[in-house]
């Protein structure tokens, strides 16, 4: 590996590892949030919509922006509004204003849906680039920033620390490590060009993207598998608090659980990939997953239900980077099929909050994530669509 190459892979980690730090830092705060707002279940799922509809508009925005201009300037726009999103959440849990909270939720959903799908293309540039399975690793590190997230909250959240000043602590660090970091990643990365009938060209191609059915079942898998790992950013600690008796501090802690799993399985991952290919790793994560969030729905046990978010994390944790690296290597244009990939898995971050924000004010929280469970179940037989030319194995 190159000296430049592998300044860039640090860079990318780094840059992977912030909207993870930024939405722990959210999600083990919830609590303390609802608690500031006043907020009743259906209430606090109307706020989490700002997050949906930012990510969305990130994602729908992102495709032709990265085509446009390349990935690096997403990349700083979008860690920039994630920055900016985690002080005003903050600001707004402090005034007990709703529609600021969602407003800073749609400025991390914006950041992270942009600047995300940005960050995936120039990733999978890089995996091309060193020739092995690179991609999980590299969700890894935005594991690792949850993990580190969870944990910070969790400590402040049980020495009741307030929420708006470990918020803004996040927006500095966030900053910090952005300015350097980005100056490592290239311009022009997924950058489309192209002269005469380019455009016609271009134009042409993009439809025919849409109509490929294994694309759409790749990106079907990731919304699934999405799904599980956006319900436990946006519920879990929720659902151990609410639906299994924790104290807000000890949810707290089974999320960390939960990220601290994802991190193992996005780091160890790699390996299983390269040896046994992609369609049988999202297979064994779809059913692990399904096995921990049945556990969490049907088994009213504390430690039953702390034992099942280990089996949720790994389960969740090789959906998005393993499908979204096949939906790359799928055919011509690599970039196009990311970001298409990336927005048909992102309807998760849409219908998800809301959706189960209704169905836990009607059913309890528990109940609802049975949603979940029979998208996660239904992606484990569609795996095969993940099923490409095994990658030579490396020493």
């Amino acid at each position: 590996m190159s000296v430049s190459l592998g300044r860039r892979r640090t860079a990318v980690f780094a840059l992977f590892f912030l909207p993870g730090l930024a939405m722990a830092s959210w999600v083990t705060r919830t609590p303390d949030v609802r608690d500031l707002l006043g907020a009743s279940t259906g209430r606090m799922g109307l706020v989490l919509f700002g997050l949906s509809v930012g990510s969305m508009v990130g994602i729908l925005c992102s495709g032709p922006l990265v085509a446009r201009w390349g990935a690096r300037p997403l990349i700083a726009a979008g860690t920039l509004a994630t920055a900016a999103g985690s002080g005003v959440i903050g600001l707004g849990a402090a005034a007990g204003a709703d529609a600021v909270v969602a407003l800073g939720l749609g400025l991390i959903g914006l950041g992270m849906g942009g600047g995300e799908v940005a960050l995936n293309v120039e990733g999978a540039e890089v995996e091309r680039l060193l020739g092995r399975s690179t991609l999980p690793a590299m969700h890894g590190f935005y594991s690792f920033g949850t993990v580190v997230g969870a944990v910070a909250g969790m400590t402040l959240t049980a020495v009741s620390f307030p929420v708006l000043w470990h918020l803004a602590v996040v927006t500095v660090v966030v900053m910090a490590v952005l300015v350097p970091m980005i100056r490592r990643v290239p311009a022009g990365v997924g950058r489309r060009t192209g002269s005469g009938d380019g455009t016609h060209a271009r134009a042409s191609a993009r439809p025919a993207v849409w109509r490929e059915p294994r694309l759409l079942l790749l990106g079907g898998i990731i919304l699934a598998l999405a799904m599980a790992e956006g319900t436990a950013n946006d519920w879990l600690p929720l659902v151990m608090v609410d639906g299994h008796g924790f104290d807000p501090a000890l949810g707290s802690a089974v999320y960390a659980v939960f990220a601290a799993s994802m991190t193992v399985g996005r780091f160890v991952g790699g390996r299983f990939v390269d040896r046994y290919g992609r369609a049988a790793a999202l297979c064994a994560s779809a059913v692990v997953g399904a096995v921990g969030i049945a556990l969490v729905i049907l088994v009213d046990n504390q430690a039953v239900a702390a034992a099942a978010a280990v089996l949720w994390g790994i389960g969740a944790s090789l959906g998005f980077p393993v499908a979204l690296s096949a939906a790359g290597d799928s055919g011509d244009n690599s970039a196009a099929r990311v970001s298409l990939a990336a927005t048909v898995g992102y309807v998760a971050f849409l219908v998800g909050p809301p959706s189960l924000g209704h169905l836990g004010e009607q059913f309890g929280l528990r109940n609802a994530l049975l949603l979940v469970l029979i998208l996660v179940v239904a992606a484990s037989f569609v795996t095969p669509a993940a099923r490409t030319a095994r990658p030579a194995p490396t020493p």
